[in-house]
């Protein structure tokens, strides 16, 4: 059989990863690595992404949220029925709140009201109680991240999860997505790139591939405008005061966190990656590959490709695709909205027509 007729054959084929699982926990993780074809095929590279949005929670945030909450009921800092307080842009709280309703224990989130009406919605149908609060620097003590804290100092049987400084969330990735990324390529990634919001995803599996390795995966950094993080790498550790704003949500940084602490002095280089190519590219993801994404996948997979022509064809680059684009459909595909953001010639014309929202 030719090995075209072969993957014909196998096009609705994929393996079971696992028996049953105990509940909503016991389904976050073993998220297919997808090949993109498009760009693979343009690079002469193998370039793939890791299908995050297949999550039970619909992110890669829900590994984060599981690993934190986990690591505190294994270190006695909550008890049954007691309260989870996180300061999150969005996803993180999603995670935070479905595992909470899986585990029993009530969810209070506070985030920037910056964020999109849609997860602003998700958070209160879950069950979670939502503060959206004005957006400030992580410097002024009315910061979101701070509120959080701030509220559940006071409060008995609770927790500040912490999620930008709270090295459970690296560790999450640590023993997951990195182990999992190694196997699903044999053991064969010459890199991988990826945006930090926290920093937990790229420097948890960051760790666990330089560890594996032996140091010969490179580790990219991916940086969307308005964060310093690439400006920190390419000026050898120098941090400017942050400025300007990206249409992507959750990522991008001000500061050096403590999660992203763990692996800054190993991570071998970064990228910035401008809003057009992202959108450009998330167009183009749904058109060329069928994937409905995110901003910041979009952006990753930019990442992806720049890198693998960077390096040269016969590559592996891996990345993530943390979430898909239902959360954010009334902005990124609205007429409206794409000319407010100076975005609408970004696009190219043939891929207009997915751009149905007014």
């Amino acid at each position: 059989m030719s090995a075209a007729a072969l993957r014909a054959k196998n096009v609705f084929k994929r393996g079971f990863t696992s028996r049953a699982v105990e509940g909503f926990t016991g389904a976050v993780g073993n998220t297919p690595l997808i090949h993109i074809k498009k760009w693979s095929e343009k690079t002469g590279c193998n370039i793939v992404a890791k299908a995050e949005f297949q999550n039970p929670g619909g992110s890669v945030k829900d590994r984060a949220a599981l690993g934190i909450l986990r690591d505190a009921e294994e270190r006695g800092l909550i008890k049954p029925g007691g309260t989870v307080v996180e300061g999150t842009a969005g996803n993180t709280g999603i995670g935070l709140a479905h595992v909470c309703r899986a585990r029993g224990y009530k969810c209070v989130i506070f985030m920037p009201n910056t964020q999109s009406q849609e997860k602003i919605d998700l958070l209160r149908m879950l069950g979670a109680e939502v503060h959206p609060v004005p957006a400030v620097a992580y410097e002024n003590p009315a910061n979101y991240n701070h509120q959080a804290r701030d509220y559940a100092k006071d409060l008995p049987n609770s927790i500040w999860t912490d999620q930008f400084d709270n090295t459970a969330n690296a560790k999450a990735h640590y023993v997951t997505t990195g182990p999992e990324i190694w196997e699903q390529t044999e053991g064969k990634v010459d890199a991988f790139t990826c945006a930090t919001g926290t920093g937990g995803t790229l420097a948890g599996v960051g760790k666990y591939l330089k560890e594996k390795s032996q140091g010969k995966t490179q580790i990219w950094l991916a940086d969307p405008p308005g964060s310093v993080l690439h400006s920190y790498i390419q000026s050898g550790g120098k941090l400017v005061e942050r400025s300007g704003s990206s249409i992507t949500e959750g990522i991008g940084q001000g500061r050096i966190t403590q999660n992203l602490g763990t692996l800054i002095k190993d991570i071998d280089n970064s990228l910035n990656i401008p809003d057009e190519d992202s959108i450009a590219m998330l167009y183009d993801l749904l058109d060329s590959e069928g994937l409905y994404l995110g901003a910041s996948s979009a952006l990753n997979v930019v990442a992806a490709v720049k890198l693998a022509e960077k390096l040269g064809p016969g590559h592996t680059i891996a990345t993530i695709l943390c979430d898909g684009a239902y959360r954010y459909q009334s902005r990124l595909f609205s007429k409206k909205w794409l000319e407010a953001k100076g975005l609408q010639d970004a696009i190219p014309a043939h891929l207009k027509k997915y751009a149905v929202l007014d």
